[in-house]
């Protein structure tokens, strides 16, 4: 049988044909295959990514983060003298209050009982947790919050129910022979109540604990929510800091350490000065902030608005010295790194630090030190690249609350690509020599920045942001 070459050719070509359809086939399989892992990687990064989509606070300089946000843009100090209680006989005598008639716990619990039986550093830790929700778009009772299970709240304080305290053990000693106190006194006072009755009148249900590391408590606090995020045991966290200190022992015992102004009383705006040369001490204040933060899938998925995103955090000790930090700023700088570290962040396309800046010699010092040890020339080239300031002139310093506020600074920075002054900056100290910002706010792009604490028992935190990009 003969088989002539256009038969051989038409065979050849079919086989062929087969073959490619083969090939084409295996090869679209594998793209789809390889998209499908794209698509699943895309996912699971989602469920490990955080953002910020609400801000709360509570504060002496406003009532939510619009107006407290636009205070430390204006530099309008809420530093005035104390009124709580009398301090004429304190060597300091002003502080940073929430006056009475802009904030009325009543207006922000859904239950008058729990307004009762709880301490100020409660109110304004609910307070601040409700504008959080709010500002989210999340249901902020039992019967409107969806998924109560998988939202948690970390809430950071250093003191607690301190006028609670104080009250209490007044009444025991004005008469030790009828020892009574408030059945409350023990819940009231606890460190943890805060968060526990965010959680009761939310209805959040998930991770929930308090966080205790002085002045580093808020941070730390918004810190750990993000691994419980991370780590899967979350969609949403509430987190950050409240303070209620403006009380006779704080004054007396922060007084009595040399830690508080004592120059400023008779001008109480200027009394809180960062990185100036004249700087005394730091200055009281009081308030709450809180940020929602969530897994970008959550975010997603309920399309909410997203400030930006929380990308590292680093906590370290000095092992020091219980109230010093430590020389140079080292444990400061090894939390810094560890938060670069973690978001895989260069250094260079971070452009704003909101320092803990108290208006103390040492910590102002050291904390310029550790900033140039982590981001040298980047943060001394003074090219307008990388900024620092403390919004702790206009605040005062809450304490705990200090990293819950000044995240909200931070989110606020990103979102509008603006950054608040270091007011009262009139003195240059050689040893503060960076771009700290000074009375005027700054216009400038803002892709990364960080916030960061340090706390008695020196404990160090910083958190890390930057933009949103998906």
């Amino acid at each position: 049988m003969k088989i002539s070459c256009t038969t051989l050719t038409a065979v050849l070509c079919v086989v062929l044909s087969v073959d490619n359809v083969a090939s084409f086939a295996f090869q679209g399989a594998s793209s789809a295959r390889r998209n499908n892992v794209r698509l699943n990687m895309s996912a699971e990064s989602d469920k490990t990514r955080v953002v910020v989509t609400g801000l709360g606070v509570i504060s002496g300089c406003g009532i939510g983060h619009s107006d407290f946000f636009q205070s430390c843009l204006d530099g309008k100090s809420s530093l005035g003298t104390v009124t709580r209680f009398d301090a004429s006989k304190y060597p300091c005598s002003i502080g940073s209050e929430v006056p009475d008639e802009m904030f009325d716990p009543n207006d922000h619990f859904t239950n008058p009982k729990n307004v009762k039986t709880n301490d100020r550093y409660t109110h304004f830790a609910v307070a601040a947790a409700r504008l959080a929700l709010k500002d989210a778009g999340v249901g902020d009772t039992p019967e409107t919050l969806e998924n109560p299970d998988r939202i948690g709240v970390m809430i950071g304080t250093a003191f607690g129910g301190m006028e609670t305290f104080e009250r209490e053990t007044l009444k025991l000693a004005a008469k030790p022979d009828r020892p009574k106190v408030s059945p409350f006194t023990i819940p009231a006072l606890l460190g943890n109540t805060g968060s526990g009755v965010v959680g009761i009148e939310t209805g959040a249900q998930g991770p929930n604990y308090g966080v205790t590391s002085a002045c580093a408590s808020g941070s730390h606090a918004i810190g750990e929510a993000m691994g419980m995020i991370k780590d899967g045991h979350a969609d949403q966290m509430l987190a950050g800091g409240t303070e209620a200190t403006i009380t006779p022992l704080c004054y007396a015992g922060f007084c009595s350490m040399k830690a508080m102004t004592t120059k400023y009383n008779d001008n109480p705006k200027a009394g809180s000065r960062p990185f100036d040369s004249d700087r005394a001490g730091f200055v009281m204040g009081e308030g709450a902030g809180v940020v929602l933060i969530e897994s970008l899938a959550s975010a997603k998925k309920r399309g909410a608005k997203i400030y930006c995103e929380l990308v590292g955090y680093g906590a370290t000790c000095d092992a020091y010295h219980i109230t010093t930090p430590a020389p140079e700023g080292r444990g400061l700088a090894a939390a810094m790194e560890m938060a670069v570290g973690m978001a895989g962040m260069e250094k260079t396309d971070i452009n704003y630090i909101n320092a803990h800046g108290t208006s103390t010699a040492y910590n102002d010092k050291f904390e310029t030190m550790a900033i140039k040890t982590v981001f040298g020339e980047h943060a001394t080239a003074n090219d307008g690249k990388f900024v620092v300031s403390s919004t702790k002139c206009v605040t005062g310093h809450t304490l705990g609350a200090a990293g819950g506020l000044e995240a909200v600074v931070v989110a606020r920075s990103i979102a509008d690509n603006i950054v608040p002054p270091t007011i009262n900056y009139e003195t240059p100290d050689p040893e503060c020599d960076l771009d700290n910002v000074p009375n005027e706010k700054r216009e400038m792009e803002v892709n990364g920045a960080m916030s960061t604490n340090l706390g008695f028992g020196g404990h160090n935190a910083a958190l890390l942001f930057k933009k949103y990009v998906e």
